[in-house]
């Protein structure tokens, strides 16, 4: 649906050192690195999907108020791994790692990066065996 999803910041090595952390568990690598930007994408992705960069008027980055980018996880242990990652690199908790109310098996978590950008890893993999 989306070809590629923009988040601004004040600081391209404080984000790049971030989003390097909280994307590796989740398959992602940074693909693109520029004066004022980097991307990432998933392996064998032709193009970054994620970028990072510095508001391109010049003006402060401000997080979005309602905004939120939610990342697909394979297994409850990415998602637990985002969420340490992101606050050992200067992210803040805005919801542990646990089963949520959206989904039998939505397991997800929520933090703000460095910059006030709120993001999401979520996983609706099932665990153990299927019910019969």
């Amino acid at each position: 649906m989306l070809l590629y999803l923009t988040l601004g910041t004040n600081d391209l090595g404080r984000a790049t050192a971030f989003y390097d952390a909280v994307l590796a568990p989740l398959g992602l690598h940074r693909y693109a690195t520029h004066e004022d930007e980097i991307g990432y994408a998933s392996a064998g992705d032709s193009r970054a999907r994620l970028w990072l960069t510095r508001p391109f008027d010049g003006q402060t980055a401000t997080a979005g108020n309602g905004t939120m980018p939610a990342f697909d996880a394979a297994s409850r242990a990415a998602v637990d791994a985002f969420h340490a990652a992101g606050l050992a690199h200067g992210g803040r908790d805005e919801g542990a790692p646990g089963l949520r109310p959206y989904g039998p098996q939505f397991y997800a978590c929520y933090l703000r990066d460095p910059d006030g950008n709120k993001l999401s890893a979520v996983c609706t993999a099932p665990t153990g065996p299927s019910p019969s």
